[in-house]
């Protein structure tokens, strides 16, 4: 099991390697960063900085979660742009309809609608931190920024 964790390809002319350990770990970071700041649970970021006192430490954690999301939100719109989030939230909720309409999923129940909300929000993550990656497989073009032509 270890093993499949950490195998490592040739990434490209230079022979630099990637290992698979990494998209595990972007994608763990994207749901906990997703998760963590909120969720139908109740236990989650927004919940905490909404109770009656804020103690000095509290602070810290304020931080890290909006450096976080400042991040996030970068490398989402260098990489998809504002049309590329749209279009994976679009594709999220065609998926979720079309499970609503095989019985899979159930629209009435709002704890689920949070849910599918909080993971798909985690999704746009993984996916906009990793576009280039996926950019890359598919063209052979490692870059996405754009250029004034």
């Amino acid at each position: 099991m270890l093993n499949y964790l950490t195998v490592t390809r040739k990434n490209g002319k230079n022979g630099k390697t990637e290992s698979s350990l990494r998209w595990y770990i972007v994608a763990i970071m994207s749901l906990a960063l997703s998760v963590g700041t909120w969720n139908p649970s109740g236990f989650h970021f927004v919940h905490f900085i909404m109770k009656d006192s804020i103690e000095n430490f509290d602070y810290l954690w304020i931080l890290f979660m909006v450096g976080s999301w400042i991040l996030a939100i970068k490398a989402i719109f260098q990489t998809l742009k504002f049309w590329g989030a749209f279009w994976i939230a679009i594709m999220i909720a065609a998926l979720m309809y079309g499970l609503s309409t095989k019985g899979y999923f159930d629209y009435t129940n709002l704890n689920n609608l949070g849910w599918v909300a909080t993971i798909g929000v985690a999704f746009i993550i993984f996916v906009g931190l990793n576009a280039s990656v996926f950019w890359k497989y598919v063209t052979g073009v490692y870059t996405t920024d754009s250029t004034d032509l």
